[in-house]
C-alpha cells in the first residue's frame, strides 16, 4: 500500500547515499577518520540533522526514506532479539538469576521501546518516572508513551521491589548490560555490535521513521534538541507530538480490545490434539496461563515454542472465591492474592486481585454475589478461569 493510500502526504525520492558521510565530511572527515572525537550520541545527532537537510522542503508528516546503509537492526532482527531475551530471562532454576536476567531484559525492552539512552534508562525512578494510567515513561523532563503491554509490568516491577528502594530497580553497571546484550545478540545469531545500546535506540528511531511518524515527534521521542530540524519543518505543539506516538503505538500493535485482563508474554509449550491444542504461556509478570485453542487457530497464529503473545481474559469470565484453598479448583489456571480494590456498583461489582508476583487479575461479579462472599480489601482471595476463557493475539 502507498504512503498517500494510507492518507499520509506522499514524498518522492530517489536512493541516496548516507548522511553520515555527507555531513561527516563537512566536519572534517568521516566518523572513522574524527576518531576520539567521534561518539555514538554525536553521530546520532547528524544522521538526524542529515536526514532534515536532506528534505527541507518535506511538509511533517513527510515519509523520510531512511539510508540503506545505516546501521540499525531491521523489525525481524529486533523480533528474534527480543524472543532471545525473553527465554534467556526464564532459563535459570534459580531465583535471584532469573530476577537479574528480568532487570536487563527490562532494560533492553525500554530501550527498544522508547528509543531512550542507557544512561537515562539507568538512572529511572519507577516511582517518580512512571505513570502507569497515561502509559507514560519520563526521562527527565520527557514523557515517552509506552507499549500498553509494557506499563503494566513496570508497575508491577515497581511495586514488587518495596518502597525501601524507592523505585530504583535499574542500578546496574552500564558495561555489565552491555556485555549481556551482546551476549543476547551472538545468541540470536545477531552480530553482538548491532545490539550496543545506541544501535537499539537507532533502530527504535528507523522504525518509527518507516512507520511514517514525522521527524520532528521522533526528535522529540528520543530527546533530541537539534535547531536544524526546527528550521526545517513546522514545529509540532506537545499534544501534536503525543498523538502522532499514541496513533503509531496503535497501528503496531495492530489490535484493540476491550478485555480487562491482558499479559504480554511468550509460548512456553504446545501440546497438540486431534482438533484442539493446549498452550503454556509465561507472562512478564511470571504468571503461567494455560489456554485451549484449535489446531486451525494455533496453525493461523503461527505459534510455536518462544513466540511473542498477549493473553487476554475478559474480567466476568474471572471467578473470585474467599481464601487460598485452590485443591478442589477444577480450572487450569487458579491463582491467589490479595483483594486490592473493590467497586461497588448498583448490579455489578469489580474486584481486583493482586497476585504474589505482582500481577493483577480483575473479576467482575455482581454485587449480590459480592455480599454472599463477603469480600473486602485487604483479604486473601482466589481467582481462576477455564483454559477457554483465555484469548490469544500476536
Amino acid at each position: 500500500m502507498s504512503n498517500r493510500e494510507r492518507g499520509g502526504p506522499c514524498v518522492l525520492m530517489k536512493k541516496w547515499t548516507s548522511p553520515n558521510k555527507e555531513a561527516g565530511s563537512a566536519m572534517g572527515g568521516t566518523a572513522e577518520e574524527r576518531g576520539a572525537e567521534h561518539s555514538p550520541e554525536a553521530d546520532e545527532r547528524v544522521w538526524m540533522e542529515a536526514l532534515a537537510a536532506r528534505f527541507p522542503g518535506a511538509p511533517p508528516g513527510g515519509l523520510v526514506q531512511v539510508p540503506e546503509n545505516t546501521r540499525r537492526l531491521d523489525s525481524g532482527q529486533l523480533r528474534a532479539l527480543e524472543q532471545e531475551f525473553r527465554r534467556w530471562a526464564e532459563d535459570s532454576p534459580r531465583a535471584d538469576v532469573r530476577a537479574s536476567r528480568l532487570r536487563i531484559l527490562w532494560i533492553f525492552l525500554i530501550i527498544r521501546y522508547t528509543g531512550a539512552r542507557l544512561s537515562e534508562v539507568l538512572d529511572l525512578d519507577l516511582a517518580r518516572d512512571l505513570d502507569p494510567e497515561a502509559r507514560t515513561l519520563s526521562f527527565g523532563a520527557r514523557p515517552v508513551r509506552l507499549p500498553e503491554d509494557l506499563a503494566p509490568g513496570l508497575a508491577g516491577l515497581r511495586d514488587g521491589r518495596g518502597a525501601e528502594n524507592d523505585g530504583r530497580v535499574f542500578r546496574v553497571d552500564p558495561a555489565h548490560v552491555r556485555r549481556k546484550f551482546y551476549g543476547r545478540a551472538e545468541a540470536a545469531g545477531i552480530p553482538k555490535e548491532l545490539a550496543a545500546p545506541a544501535v537499539l535506540r537507532r533502530s527504535r528511531a528507523v522504525e518509527l521513521l518507516e512507520g511514517n511518524v514525522p521527524l520532528p515527534v521522533v526528535q522529540s521521542i528520543l530527546g533530541h534538541s537539534t535547531p536544524g530540524l526546527a528550521a526545517s519543518w513546522v514545529e509540532f505543539s506537545g499534544p501534536g507530538m503525543d498523538e502522532a506516538a499514541r496513533r503509531f503505538l496503535e497501528k503496531e500493535s495492530q489490535r484493540k480490545t476491550s478485555a480487562r485482563n491482558r499479559f504480554f508474554g511468550s509460548v512456553v509449550e504446545i501440546l497438540q490434539g486431534d482438533i484442539q491444542s493446549l498452550v503454556r504461556v509465561r507472562s512478564l509478570d511470571g504468571l503461567a496461563l494455560t489456554t485451549i485453542i484449535t489446531n486451525t487457530s494455533r496453525e493461523r497464529l503461527g505459534l510455536l515454542p518462544g513466540a511473542l503473545v498477549t493473553a487476554e481474559v475478559k474480567a466476568p469470565w474471572v471467578i473470585v472465591a474467599r481464601g487460598t484453598d485452590l485443591a478442589s479448583v477444577g480450572a487450569e489456571n487458579r491463582f491467589s492474592g490479595t483483594v486490592e480494590s473493590i467497586l461497588r456498583g448498583e448490579v455489578t461489582t469489580e474486584i481486583v486481585v493482586r497476585l504474589a508476583g505482582g500481577a493483577r487479575l480483575c473479576s467482575l461479579l455482581t454485587e449480590h454475589a459480592r455480599a454472599r462472599l463477603d469480600l473486602r480489601e485487604g483479604d486473601t482471595a482466589s481467582a481462576f478461569f477455564s483454559a477457554h476463557a483465555v484469548v490469544l493475539n500476536v
